[in-house]
């Protein structure tokens, strides 16, 4: 069973087990053993967004590769959709991301991609884990040394940005996109500006200035407010804020509305449907996505799958169905002919592609999509049990349950990196919603909630 990697790979404090310079040394040798049995060429591509413990870390990382007589390349600062992508068309065994993605600063991780570039799956994960466990501190006295990364093979950056540039058939229109930028501080801050400045766009970039430290403060996909502020004072036609590593967008329109993804999901959907480019006959999403979401795909005959949450069980889903359309309400999106995961700045350009061939706005992209009201609630928790096995809490559950049936939706489950459980309820009235997703979040808090 894991307990080192989440949802979207292993997570930690920087310096802290299990994000300390020794046990990331180690994974970088348990990656390259693992790589060598699968009969792959170990050559690994290594990327990292903006947080001051990333050089250490990434030097860390490479050092344990090569030390392991595997090799290993450095993308450098950049999106974690974009080690995926150079992982796959250039034909490295294996793929690292050196990211917490919306996490604070003093949070960091590692995910890492097959040659394919997709995330490896569970049972990579438990080995490497394993492969942990059996060299404990055997590591090398030479990991713990702080390392300052390695520069960057700008070639490597160059192709990424190439490949975004040539993705949207055109941006054109009677006047320029005005567009504004969050960049999250964030591995987004030096590529979507260039990007969307060479579309044709005329940008306003925001949060754009990384110190290491400000990485998603009060800023990107998880706090869009300064966003949607920033699209009405620039009287701009819409606004993108992305996440820590860039493959969330979300959105404000030219009235400083938010819009989320399942906003991405339907107005996607719909264009890529009327043209003939939706594959597999459906929309690929989790159970986080809105019932609104779900009825307003089903008015354009495009029945909705769901899944568990995490984009890597999106994506499994779209490859057993064949459809090239999924993702996250919390921003994910992929679009599976253009990269194997999700990629915020590539999103972007797909809804400019969109709104440039409609001649609409993007208020008009998401219109016919009326969102149930929905409460998130996250409880902090000591630990993670069977939630039925708790009576109080299998309680509220079957209470809730029977009092919404049909009218409603229910979803309550633990983070997978981080110590919550989170409580998602949707139906017709607001304050019914948040009084019974409240009573849960209470039951569970008193029952395995954290005590100060």
């Amino acid at each position: 069973m894991k307990t080192l990697f989440g949802t979207d790979g292993m997570r930690g404090i920087a310096g802290q087990y299990p994000l300390d310079a020794a046990t990331v040394y180690e994974l970088g040798r348990a990656l390259v053993g693992r790589l060598r049995r699968e009969g792959l060429r170990p050559e690994i591509l290594v990327g990292r967004d903006t947080r001051e413990s990333g050089a250490w870390i990434e030097a860390a990382f490479l050092r344990g590769i090569e030390d392991a007589a595997g090799v290993g390349h450095s993308a450098g600062i950049i999106p974690t959709s974009g080690v995926a992508y150079l992982t796959k068309v250039n034909d490295f065994s294996a793929g690292a991301v050196i990211s917490a993605s919306h996490n604070p600063y003093r949070d960091n991780g590692i995910k890492i991609f097959s040659h394919q570039g997709f995330k490896i799956p569970d049972d990579w994960e438990e080995e490497l884990e394993a492969s942990l466990r059996e060299r404990g501190g055997s590591a090398a006295a030479a990991a713990a040394r702080p390392g300052a990364g390695r520069p960057a093979e700008k070639s490597l950056i160059d192709q990424y940005e190439r490949f975004l540039s040539e993705r949207p058939a055109g941006l054109k229109r009677a006047a320029p996109f005005t567009i504004v930028l969050d960049c999250a501080n964030g591995a987004a801050s030096l590529i979507a500006p260039e990007v969307f400045r060479a579309a044709g766009c005329r940008v306003t970039a925001i949060h754009a200035e990384p110190d290491g430290r400000n990485i998603n403060a009060g800023c990107g996909a998880l706090h869009p407010e300064s966003l949607a502020a920033a699209v009405v004072r620039e009287k701009a036609d819409l606004g993108v804020a992305y996440d820590g590593d860039a493959d969330r967008a979300m959105w404000a329109d030219a009235d400083g509305r938010l819009l989320n993804g399942d906003h991405t999901l339907f107005g996607l959907a719909r264009f890529m449907a009327g043209r003939g480019r939706l594959k597999g006959g459906a929309v690929v999403a989790t159970t986080m996505s809105n019932l609104g979401l779900e009825k307003a795909l089903g008015g354009l005959g495009l029945p909705l799958v769901r899944t568990r949450v995490g984009d890597k069980y999106v994506l499994e889903k779209m490859l057993d169905l064949g459809a090239n359309l999924g993702g996250e309400r919390s921003g994910h999106t992929i679009l599976l002919d253009d990269c194997p995961t999700g990629d915020g700045i590539l999103t972007s350009l797909r809804v400019l592609e969109a709104m440039a061939a409609t001649g609409g706005s993007l208020a008009d992209f998401v219109a016919g999509l009326a969102e149930f009201p929905q409460v998130l609630l996250n409880v902090r928790v000591a630990s993670k049990p069977d939630l039925n096995g708790i009576p109080e809490v299998a309680a509220a559950l079957d209470d809730v349950g029977r009092t919404i049936a049909g009218r409603g939706r229910l979803d309550v489950r633990y983070s997978g990196t981080e110590p919550l459980a989170r409580v998602m309820l949707e139906g017709e009235d607001q304050a019914e919603v948040e009084a019974l997703a409240g009573r849960i979040a209470a039951a569970i808090d008193r029952a395995i909630g954290v005590r100060s």
